[in-house]
């Protein structure tokens, strides 16, 4: 499992080099507020069922 994780890493970096600065920067910003939202969407799913 740990290789494939570090293979996908591997992946997605090599595609990274080749976007310009900023189309890296609009994608590396719109998976980090949606990452924000799905961990506050969770966060209040399990505070609910408490």
């Amino acid at each position: 499992m740990l290789l494939l994780v570090i293979a996908a890493m591997g992946l997605l970096m090599g595609a990274a080099v080749h976007l310009t600065l900023p189309a890296f920067l609009a994608a590396t910003a719109a998976i980090t507020l949606w990452l924000l939202a799905f961990g506050t969407r969770e966060g209040l799913a399990r505070a609910r069922r408490r």
